[in-house]
């Protein structure tokens, strides 16, 4: 990982409409920098995205707007971490549009694993070998990455001064050498029937940190190419 240069995403790279920048998302770099220096990254392989006022889904329905989900109204590239279930943590990115924001559903690490695997705790031993178990769902990759409300929230990452998170660009992977599937979106069933259908996640094919497959998807996947 050290011989690779990557590039740090820019405030114009952040400047997408949601389910673009849920797309665009796919294949770059999540990295974190510890406050002891060390340094954490995961490749993007899963992202939902969040469309705001009309998504039936989204924290932001109908305009709603609480001390909660103000990072979801700030600029382009403004880290949303909120908790769910009283004691885990989703990490979203605010998209321009007003209310909307990607969530990163799964990383595939690639640097810090040992560190990564000392803060998920894990006691399966067949696990413990599988660096693919360590970010391949929302809360694991924030544990995982040590991404909490506290130290996260309301970050921007397109802020070049800010050395604790930021996103980057791997000049060696080329998206479009891999399919994408889209698929409808995890843990919304109580929603509006119509939204709970719809195809607003996105992932990277035959990847192996994928929190959950859609076979049926994938099916469709396989007869394009």
């Amino acid at each position: 990982m050290n011989n690779v240069s990557f590039t740090r995403l820019l405030t114009e790279d952040f400047n997408r409409e949601c389910k673009d920048m849920a797309l665009y998302f796919l294949g770059k770099v999540l990295t974190r920098k510890l406050e002891d220096g060390r340094i954490l990254r995961g490749r993007i392989v899963e992202t939902e995205c969040y469309l705001g006022n009309e998504d039936k889904a989204s924290h932001s329905c109908g305009g709603r707007r609480t001390p909660r989900n103000e990072p979801m109204y700030m600029s382009a590239g403004t880290c949303y971490v909120y908790q769910t279930y009283g004691m885990y943590y989703c990490f979203n990115i605010s998209s321009k549009e007003s209310g909307a924001a990607v969530l990163l559903r799964a990383l595939e690490p690639l640097e810090g694993i040992d560190t990564m695997k000392s803060f998920r705790n894990i006691r399966n031993e067949k696990q413990k070998e599988n660096p693919h178990c360590l970010c391949n769902g929302p809360s694991k990759l924030c544990i995982a990455m040590d991404i909490r409300k506290e130290n996260c929230n309301k970050l921007n990452l397109s802020d070049q001064e800010n050395e604790m998170l930021w996103i980057e660009d791997d000049p060696d992977f080329k998206l479009e050498k891999f399919s994408v599937v889209e698929t409808s979106r995890i843990g919304i069933d109580k929603v509006d029937p119509e939204w709970a259908k719809m195809p607003l996640r996105f992932y990277i094919y035959g990847n192996g940190s994928i929190s959950k497959r859609d076979r049926k998807a994938e099916k469709l996947v396989d007869k394009d190419t």
